[in-house]
């Protein structure tokens, strides 16, 4: 089973950029297509981004499309989200995530990291 960590959240003004990381345990993260989620407080976690194993297709939320980008680096174990032209209502801890094959929804889940974008 997969272990995941995420890290690079902060704050940042309106505008800016942040990239997150996570990082995965075990020597099968190439078997599993990795997701970005987020929740803000009160609100339901949603999807933000998501990239297939091989990293040959990834799909976005329509709040995020042409200003994050997800990407993955089987051979360190990492997936990443880079977040350009940040807004405030992208003001969330962020959440990554596998699945396998098998698994009907994404399975596993890291701790998260805070992102606060100031205006």
């Amino acid at each position: 089973q997969v272990q995941l960590v995420e890290s690079g959240g902060g704050l940042v003004q309106a505008g800016g950029s942040l990239r997150l990381s996570c990082a995965a345990s075990g020597r099968t993260f190439s078997s599993y297509d990795m997701g970005w989620f987020r929740q803000s407080p009160g609100k339901e976690r949603e999807f933000v981004a998501a990239i297939t194993r091989s990293g040959s297709s990834t799909d976005y939320a329509d709040s995020v499309k042409g200003r994050f980008t997800i990407s993955r680096h089987n051979a360190k174990n990492t997936v990443y989200l880079q977040m350009n032209s940040l807004k405030p209502e992208d003001t969330a801890v962020y959440y990554c995530a596998g699945r396998t094959a098998s698994d009907s929804a994404f399975a596993h889940w890291g701790q998260g990291t805070q992102v606060t974008v100031s205006s």
